[in-house]
């Protein structure tokens, strides 16, 4: 995936220098390289923060939680998990196969997912706010609110089951 992404991006520095000339060229870099300046500090503050919490959070307990809690309630547990949930994906799988084995339901599991994608506030911190603002970030953050649970409650009424594989044992779990 990495080097696709470089790819395409030395794909659009050649078009960018092709098409637009030299002083485009060098302008769009040095306004990346400033933008990479501005972020760096940021991206690192929050993958350590979100290494630390990943550590501190109470999984088990929250497991057992979601497991018992169902309807509504669970998909609202399961919206505010996947907003506070740091990090990025290498955060949220794990998590997300933790609670399916512990017997969270597959709407509860696509609403966290869903409610991590799109409300995480790390990612609203880290992008949202510093690129958009906070009047921006707010009306996103208000619209997609309801988002998670409209999904978690679509993916419990598809007609056809859904089969996760277990991360210690390799058998198929049933949703």
């Amino acid at each position: 995936m990495f080097w696709g992404f470089a790819a395409f991006a030395a794909l659009m520095a050649a078009l960018c220098y092709g098409v637009l000339g030299t002083e485009a060229f060098n302008s769009a870099v040095a306004r990346d390289l400033q933008m990479i300046t501005d972020l760096l500090p940021r991206i690192a503050a929050a993958q350590v923060v979100a290494g630390l919490a990943w550590f501190m959070l109470p999984r088990d307990r929250l497991s057992r939680m979601l497991k018992k809690t169902g309807g509504r309630r669970g998909l609202a547990m399961a919206t505010v998990a996947g907003i506070i949930t740091p990090g990025g994906p290498m955060a949220a799988f794990p998590f997300t196969v933790i609670i399916a084995n512990a017997g969270a339901d597959r709407g509860v599991l696509v609403a966290y997912l869903a409610s991590w994608a799109l409300l995480g506030m790390q990612r609203i911190i880290v992008w949202d706010l510093p690129f958009m603002g906070a009047e921006f970030s707010t009306l996103r953050f208000l619209i997609s609110l309801p988002m998670p649970i409209v999904a978690g409650m679509i993916a419990r009424r598809l007609p056809f089951s859904v089969s996760l594989e277990k991360i210690t044992s390799g058998e198929s779990l049933r949703q």
